[in-house]
């Protein structure tokens, strides 16, 4: 299982446990801070935080204010998913704010590959998000300069959703593609993760694991992340 290290930004071989990353979208925001002070004290590795601008997804979240304000206070990556239009004017923005992963849809880019290389360009790694109807052959091209794919398991816009069951297929097509290539992509999944689905999706190839839902509205959400983690 390949794992992101933020420092040297390489990926490393390390042990067969998936990276978590819970989704801010689900946390109560009139707590947001006790929230991000939890997931410090935890073992999740990463941030998960969802830009959405009610064009792209009917949904309105947070944006660059709430991410500088993120940043402060921890030294985790930060995974920052733009469920937005144009995502390519706001690179360098994204950046100052503290993003250290961009992932920008498929969907929302006629220009992918200028888009992946413009993120690296500002230092950060390059994601590619998939929605559900998205083929993943449509990477292959590009699947070397993409350092995260994230398969969306539910339709993007809302927390809380069903999770597609097609999603597997995807994962271990997507595992297969990035063999192939010698590629070092590790793939995410967003949406719909439970502790019933995680290790079903890591046996399939997942990497990185975002919950949301499953770790805010758990009674122990730290507790719930080593449960994810051990799947």
């Amino acid at each position: 299982m390949a794992l992101f290290c933020l420092k040297k930004w390489t990926f490393v071989q390390i042990n067969p446990m998936a990276i978590i990353a819970p989704s801010l979208l689900a946390a109560n925001f009139l707590e947001l801070g006790n929230a991000c002070t939890m997931l410090n004290e935890s073992e999740a590795e990463w941030f998960h935080l969802d830009v959405m601008d009610g064009s792209f997804v009917p949904n309105i979240s947070y944006g660059l204010p709430i991410i500088e304000q993120i940043k402060k206070t921890t030294t985790k990556v930060l995974d920052v998913h733009l469920m937005i239009v144009a995502p390519e004017k706001y690179i360098v923005d994204f950046k100052k704010a503290g993003a250290d992963i961009l992932t920008v849809h498929y969907e929302a880019c006629p220009h992918l590959h200028s888009t992946l290389q413009l993120i690296k360009a500002q230092g950060m790694k390059a994601g590619v998000a998939l929605n559900p109807h998205t083929p993943v052959s449509f990477l292959k091209d590009i699947i070397k300069d993409i350092d995260v794919v994230c398969i969306m398991s539910v339709n993007p816009g809302f927390g809380g959703q069903k999770f597609i069951e097609h999603t597997y297929e995807k994962v271990i097509e997507l595992k297969q593609m990035i063999t192939d290539a010698n590629a070092n992509t590790l793939i995410e999944i967003d949406g719909g993760v439970t502790a019933d689905n995680a290790s079903k999706l890591v046996k399939a190839g997942a990497d990185v694991l975002v919950a949301g839902t499953t770790v805010f509205k758990a009674a122990d959400p730290k507790a719930m992340i080593v449960t994810l983690k051990n799947c």
